[in-house]
């Protein structure tokens, strides 16, 4: 059976997919390995480009493999595929990814609400209180050169054409993710012509955080089907 390599998304601590990895290994039977994400949980100065991920991606994951991206994760294995072919994986799972591009005026609301709260900002407990209003916890805290990862990232979208992945491809989305909502994962299964997708009641947008036991399950169910 092929190997299962999951690629984590835009975390700094990655630590609590070890037990999905672990669960998916004892309960479920299948090899499984974490790629830990360069530039992310690590301490590193560089600044990454798509193409860097992309090329790391080659690197760690064999031709022939089934991969499954979460978030950004799912971003790298989508343009992996664009850049290298539809064969180069056997079968692609993608849970609550990132890669589909909208122009949003959240960006702009987002600026201009920080700036009004910016006095509040000298307060710790108010810092994070406005942080979570704004949705920006990740971005506001992370260093320089993550910020300008991010934001390559988001800027790849914007050339990243998936309508010509032909990989089988399972596409697992939470009704409640808030970060990748779920009209981007329907049109991310009408763009990938050899897509399913499963809509999950509930789910947010990190929904190992809540429940490993059945993050797990589902996983191995899409693999099932991928094999």
């Amino acid at each position: 059976m092929p190997k299962l390599y999951i690629v984590h998304g835009w975390t700094y601590k990655p630590e609590p997919w070890e037990e999905v990895i672990s669960e998916l290994k004892k309960e479920h039977k299948i090899d499984v390995e974490l790629l830990r994400v360069p530039g992310l949980g690590t301490k590193s100065e560089d600044i990454y480009t798509i193409d860097d991920y992309v090329k790391w991606a080659a690197k760690h994951i064999p031709k022939g493999s089934i991969a499954l991206g979460h978030s950004n994760g799912g971003r790298i294995l989508l343009n992996l595929l664009a850049q290298k072919g539809s064969d180069y994986l056997e079968g692609l799972i993608l849970l609550d990814s990132a890669g589909i591009y909208e122009a949003s005026r959240k960006k702009d609301l987002m600026r201009k609400m920080s700036k009004a709260f910016a006095p509040l900002k000298k307060s710790k407990v108010a810092r994070k209180v406005v942080h979570k209003i704004l949705g920006v916890h990740d971005y506001n805290d992370a260093p320089e050169n993550m910020k300008k990862t991010m934001t390559n990232m988001l800027d790849s979208d914007k050339s990243l054409d998936i309508s010509r992945i032909a990989t089988k491809t399972m596409i697992i989305w939470g009704t409640d993710d808030q970060m990748t909502p779920l009209r981007q994962g329907e049109k991310m299964h009408n763009l990938l012509k050899n897509s399913k997708l499963t809509i999950k009641k509930g789910w947010r947008h990190s929904h190992y955080l809540q429940d490993i036991k059945e993050t797990a399950a589902e996983i191995a169910k899409q693999y099932e089907e991928l094999k």
